[in-house]
């Protein structure tokens, strides 16, 4: 017995140790590639960005809520600018107007593939033409945005014409469910003008795009949060005509 003992001790896996058949090796790096990535999926869609810390004044933060940021960030983690317009002599900054709340999501997949559905049902598609790259804060974690494809954006329209369009972020685990922010705008397009996309209006797309969501999807708008980011009286910057209100909207019954 003793003797078998040591046999079956000698044969039995080792961690770390390759039990292929053959000892094939690629079929090894194969078979881990996979596992990592089934193992990993559904952490990398609930948490695809660095942890980084806002300043204070830079953080809203809204009643039951996760705090949030009150800007779009660029890639360097900065407050976007609307393409480099000036208002008069100041920058504009682009303000998170839009919470969606999934509280019936059962995971952050579901809950992603909910928003980009309804988004569809309203006309709001993933659309070239845009700048990307963008980010949003969420409880010390920055997301990437979507869409995520090249020069991609949210739009009712193509990028030709006068169009609302914006960008999504999340979704971020939210007591049972799941939490997505975003930043929507209305521009003009004139193509006789230097400067071929002019700003418009932030109120204007952030209240188009919650309004039709409520009315076809199952989404509805469910309160208006004071995320304090209307910018008044800066010398140096300006939030254009938002009013510093986010339309919160949730999964209908929640």
């Amino acid at each position: 017995m003793r003797r078998v003992r040591e046999i079956q001790d000698k044969d039995r896996p080792r961690a770390g140790r390759c039990q292929a058949p053959g000892g094939t090796w690629l079929y090894c790096l194969l078979a881990m590639g996979l596992c990592l990535c089934g193992c990993t999926f559904r952490q990398e869609a609930a948490f695809s960005g660095p942890s980084w810390q806002p300043p204070p004044e830079a953080v809203a933060r809204p009643p039951e809520l996760p705090q949030v940021g009150k800007w779009m960030l660029d890639a360097q983690n900065e407050p976007a600018h609307w393409l480099g317009e000036l208002r008069g002599a100041k920058h504009l900054r682009e303000p998170i107007n839009v919470v969606i709340v999934d509280a019936t999501a059962r995971s952050a997949q579901e809950a992603r593939q909910r928003l980009l559905r309804n988004l569809a049902a309203v006309g709001y598609t993933a659309r070239k033409g845009h700048s990307a790259g963008y980010r949003g804060y969420i409880e010390g974690v920055v997301y990437p945005q979507l869409p995520e494809g090249k020069e991609e954006a949210f739009s009712n329209e193509p990028f030709e014409m006068n169009n609302n369009h914006g960008r999504v972020f999340g979704p971020h685990p939210y007591r049972a469910g799941w939490l997505f922010i975003g930043a929507f705008s209305r521009e003009k397009m004139d193509l006789l003008d230097k400067v071929k996309h002019r700003y418009v209006s932030f109120n204007q797309a952030r209240d188009d795009l919650s309004q039709r969501l409520d009315t076809t999807t199952d989404y509805r708008i469910k309160d208006f949060l004071d995320l304090d980011n209307a910018l008044i009286g800066d010398r140096t910057v300006t939030s254009g005509d938002h009013d510093g209100v986010a339309v919160l909207m949730t999964t209908a019954g929640s």
